[in-house]
């Protein structure tokens, strides 16, 4: 099963390092094992197999993700090249409309209005929500809500792609 991390340490002289793993591991890497040694960076994205030698947690099969060919969306992974056009907009959603569950990554904003007493919310109450939505060349839509994403950034980050 091929994970994703973000190479942590990289030793050039040495030609080994370390990836931070999907669930916060550290896996030792050695430049052997890298597909693409040439784009070995602080902080790149990497696919890679995870295994486990007598050092503990390692990586084999790493391979570096180009730079900018995607961008990482609430956990969605997008092709930059693929997305044709984006737009941001309001909809009016019920204030008691329940976070997806299945969505484990709450925003700070998200977790306080699922604190707030359920009293104050009058059945069928609206609130206006922000959205964002991503249509690719493949014809689909990719929508984000202001409760996933942080919408600003993530626009400023679209508009730095083109």
């Amino acid at each position: 099963m091929a994970m994703n991390g973000t190479i942590t340490t990289w030793f050039k002289e040495k030609g080994f390092g370390f990836i931070k793993d999907e669930n916060g591991e550290n896996r030792y890497f050695h430049v052997i094992k890298v597909a693409n040694p040439d784009l070995i960076k602080k902080d790149a994205a990497v696919t890679f197999e995870p295994t486990t030698n007598n050092k503990g947690l390692s990586a084999y099969a790493v391979k570096v993700v180009p730079e900018s060919k995607y961008i990482f969306i609430a956990g969605e992974r997008i092709k930059i090249t693929a997305i044709k056009s984006y737009l941001v907009y309001s909809e009016e959603v019920p204030v008691d409309t329940r976070i997806d569950k299945e969505n484990p990554v709450l925003s700070v904003g998200v977790l306080l209005s699922n604190i707030r007493p359920k009293s104050d919310v009058k059945p069928g109450e609206m609130r206006s929500l922000k959205k964002l939505a991503i249509t690719t060349f493949q014809g689909s839509t990719l929508i984000f809500t202001e409760d996933e994403i942080d919408i600003e950034s993530t626009v400023k980050l679209l508009k730095g792609l083109k």
